[in-house]
């Protein structure tokens, strides 16, 4: 799948949001129907608002279901990558993000673990039972994976996958959702793309590396 994705504007533009907007509706429907009744209009069309729909257990459940089926429809890293540009163009807070991304990890654990759309749902429902999930901006659990923040400008690459002999395949540019492989990135710091990084010739092989500083949290290597 990773080949097939240029990056991650790319995956927005030809079924990020569709498949985004029928999970959630689905989230809402089975929320709706098996935990407790979301307020509706007369039509029966839900009234979402922010009192009722976010910063609650409405929005964990949706969010994880929504991982949850990114993972089923794709693979985990796929929605990993599909919640991180959510985020990312985003405005939420810090903690709106905490939650976000801890509640889609949670999805992605299930999705990965469910038969399909109701084994996913039923799954996250026991979740949110037995507190596996973030209900409120004032949980102190630390979500320590993939985040839009806090990058170094100047170096804003990630690695995101390695091979099986622990080469670095993938990469993710926080400055601007761009997925790379090796080759690509190798191809564009010998443009001048990214000054913050050279390519180690090695065995007759290339890698990129970030350029020596006094960070680690920005290596490459």
């Amino acid at each position: 799948m990773l080949e097939k994705i240029k990056n991650l504007k790319d995956l927005k533009e030809r079924e990020f949001l569709d498949l985004k907007e029928k999970s959630q509706h689905e989230a809402y429907v089975y929320f709706d129907e098996n935990i407790r009744s979301l307020p509706k209009d007369e039509q029966g069309n839900f009234l979402i608002t922010k009192e009722k729909f976010y910063d609650n257990d409405v929005d964990a459940f949706r969010h994880a279901y929504v991982s949850g089926m990114f993972t089923i429809e794709h693979n985990s890293l796929v929605a990993d990558l599909a919640g991180w540009y959510n985020e990312y163009k985003g405005e939420n807070s810090i903690q709106q993000q905490n939650m976000d991304f801890w509640n889609n990890s949670v999805g992605r654990k299930y999705g990965r673990a469910s038969s399909g759309k109701l084994d996913l749902a039923q799954n996250i429902q026991n979740a949110l039972k037995n507190g596996e999930l973030i209900i409120d901006l004032d949980d102190t659990r630390v979500y320590d994976g993939l985040r839009p923040i806090d990058y170094d400008p100047d170096k804003p690459l990630m690695v995101i996958q390695e091979s099986n002999t622990g080469e670095n395949e993938y990469f993710l540019d926080q400055s601007n959702g761009d997925l790379l492989s090796k080759e690509s990135l190798v191809a564009l710091i010998r443009q001048g793309i990214y000054p913050g990084y050279t390519i180690l010739e090695s065995q007759g092989k290339e890698f990129p590396m970030s350029k020596a500083d006094k960070s680690i949290s920005n290596n490459l290597g």
